[in-house]
């Protein structure tokens, strides 16, 4: 989902000049003609959410200047472009001055008004990208600094804002690098504890013969080498939140005692001789299937139960690619200002194709990639070749380390001659009828097709099912990888001259 600028015109003819240079610009829009319906817009928590705002300073009723005065009192954090047919010194400074990001004289150009939104908008999203590391630092960090538009995720977000008004325990389940500990901060800086700690434990990472001196501490002299006491992070959390992530990765014998310690609301120091009484809000968090984990006798099922009180599964980002564009932008103005690179932005074709990818790293594979991109990049403007692991579909090799049958989709017909490999293939009878596939039986002679040309044709399908990559579809096939190209070369070989993909030869 491209971003999307609220017009505020009561010219009915420059409104929709306004529109289509927008839109050709590659954003979406929104047109109201008054500053009262801009207002309303902005104000509606039903509307479509907006990135940044092009305002006529002359319209009757609530004028330009009133609506900037507006957005300021209500604090709504959206740049805006004020565009006016007076280019006065007087007009413009005041304007600014209510807050509005640029000015634009009328009539604006295109190019003229892509580099004001494209400024406005990468400065917004470094605004908020160092706004949401500030709270997340300082433990303040809400559901306002998530970026998102996905509605499967309005509903996880929803959900956290009800858990965070309590003391509920929380389990948030999703894939590595969806962001689940995100939510969680996000969970403990929308609550009354969000003044108090918030303290992280990945229980995959924990030593095993030290799991219960990190989480309950321990008294000088416990064991070889407490030459210190230790109060352990219950205590350290005390009053605020304690987050548990990887929780289906904690030993067995430690179960028993985080169970005891959620039980009676008090710890035990290794070595200690009387517990210690906690007020902790405890968070946790898995990327297996917990109940699996119970079932398969790894995890108390006393302790699963108390734990997933309230869960809240997170989307993988290839179910909310409604998101992809927006973490883009906040990505590369971040990782821009970080290393102080003057890229103005990401171009329409590597957006397209980032969208399109499946992520199988969510969130935090994207901003790997951003950030590789951003600092090897030598454009003023990321393209699809800044992201070739990505473009290759194979993350850590690049286009040279690939096999030439491992290339992106483009470029296999280059390699293995006469293979036509359709993407959503459509069409007639004996062809592939949908994005999952099926092939036809009977060709369009009305006759039962040949074994070969079946089988060469759902290897094509299977190459493009899997985007080039030749060892899945091997598998997937029940098939060596040499035979696979064995049988593909006889396609080829057997291929006519005419009606390929384009190769020569």
């Amino acid at each position: 989902m491209a971003a999307t600028i609220l017009i505020a015109d009561d010219d009915a003819v420059q409104r929709r000049l306004v529109e289509n240079m927008v839109q050709r610009c590659g954003y979406e829009t929104v047109v109201v003609e008054s500053g009262d319906a801009a207002i309303a817009h902005l104000t509606d928590i039903e509307a479509k959410a907006t990135d940044a705002i092009v305002l006529d300073l002359v319209m009757p009723g609530l004028d330009g200047m009133g609506v900037l005065a507006k957005i300021r009192e209500l604090n709504i954090d959206i740049p805006v472009i004020v565009q006016t047919a007076h280019g006065g010194i007087d007009n413009v400074v005041s304007a600014m001055r209510s807050g509005a990001h640029d000015f634009v004289v009328k009539p604006v150009g295109v190019e003229r008004l892509q580099v004001s939104l494209r400024n406005a908008l990468n400065a917004s999203a470094l605004k908020g990208e160092l706004q949401r590391i500030r709270h997340s630092r300082e433990g303040k960090l809400t559901f306002k600094d998530i970026v998102t538009r996905s509605e499967a995720m309005a509903h996880v977000i929803a959900m956290g804002k009800k858990a965070a008004s309590s003391a509920i325990p929380v389990l948030i389940e999703g894939e590595s690098g969806v962001g689940k500990e995100l939510i969680a901060r996000a969970i403990h800086g929308s609550s009354e504890r969000s003044i108090k700690p918030f303290i992280a434990v990945n229980c995959g990472a924990l030593p095993e013969n030290l799991v219960e001196s990190i989480l309950f501490g321990h008294e000088k002299g416990s064991f070889t080498g407490a030459t210190e006491k230790h109060a352990g992070k219950f205590v350290e959390a005390n009053g605020g939140t304690l987050f548990l992530d990887e929780i289906s990765e904690l030993p067995l014998a430690a179960q028993v005692k985080l169970l005891r310690a959620l039980q009676q609301g008090e710890v035990e120091a290794v070595g200690g001789r009387k517990p210690t009484k906690v007020d902790v809000r405890i968070v946790s968090a898995t990327n297996r299937n917990l109940l699996d984990r119970v079932k398969a006798g790894h995890f108390r099922e006393d302790l699963f139960y108390r734990l997933h009180v309230l869960p809240l599964t997170i989307p993988p980002l290839r179910a909310r690619r409604e998101d992809i564009p927006h973490l883009l932008r906040h990505f590369v103005a971040r990782f821009c200002a970080e290393e102080n690179r003057p890229i103005t932005g990401i171009s329409t074709e590597a957006m397209t194709m980032l969208g399109q990818m499946p992520w199988p790293g969510n969130v935090r594979q994207l901003e790997n990639a951003v950030y590789r991109a951003v600092v090897m990049t030598e454009g003023g403007q990321l393209q699809p070749s800044d992201f070739p692991q990505i473009a290759a579909g194979q993350t850590g090799q690049t286009r040279d380390e690939l096999h030439p049958t491992e290339l992106p989709l483009q470029d296999i017909s280059n390699h293995v001659s006469g293979i036509e490999i359709p993407i959503v293939p459509t069409g007639a009878s004996g062809k592939v009828q949908s994005a999952y596939g099926s092939l036809g039986m009977v060709g369009e002679d009305g006759e039962v097709r040949p074994l070969e040309e079946m089988e060469a044709e759902a290897i094509r399908f299977a190459i493009s099912h899997y985007r080039g990559q030749m060892s899945e579809v091997a598998r997937r096939l029940k098939i060596g990888r040499s035979t696979l190209y064995r049988k593909l070369e006889e396609a080829d070989a057997g291929a006519p001259e005419s009606g390929t993909s384009g190769a020569e030869g």
